[in-house]
């Protein structure tokens, strides 16, 4: 069994969670500038085994799609093109920034650690990931 694998896409920079190899537990692994997306998953998925990756999807409050749902597709069947074994999924990520945020503020962290953009980056790809796994 291979890892699942979420990003938080951005048109600066992406989150990056992954899960074990038995697909229980999520964790961040880093923040890519979006440029980098593409060639650092390529390279992650020549060294781990990973069998799905699950993109936040952003919607407007109406539920329609935003400017960069578009993009997040594309760039989905790009990498899906590239690493012929990867399947790939898409979760709702309305308020997954809120709640890394949130999060980031009750577990204590220094106020200018706060401030740190890949931090939330990183978090919100966590709780992505988790999301997608109590669901499946």
């Amino acid at each position: 069994m291979g890892r699942i694998m979420a990003i938080d896409y951005g048109e600066k920079r992406c989150g990056v969670a992954v899960t074990d190899p038995l697909q229980l537990i999520a964790t961040s692994l880093s923040t890519q500038n979006t440029e980098h997306l593409e060639s650092f998953l390529i390279q992650y998925c020549k060294s781990e085994s990973v069998d799905k990756i699950v993109f936040g999807m952003p919607k407007h409050k109406d539920g329609n799609d935003t400017h960069l749902s578009n993009v997040i597709r594309s760039f989905s069947i790009q990498i899906q093109q590239k690493i012929n074994h990867l399947s790939v999924d898409f979760i709702n990520e309305s308020f997954s920034s809120f709640e890394a945020k949130q999060k980031i503020l009750e577990s204590g962290v220094k106020k200018s650690k706060r401030r740190d953009k890949s931090l939330v980056d990183q978090i919100t790809a966590v709780i992505l990931l988790q999301k997608y796994l109590n669901h499946i």
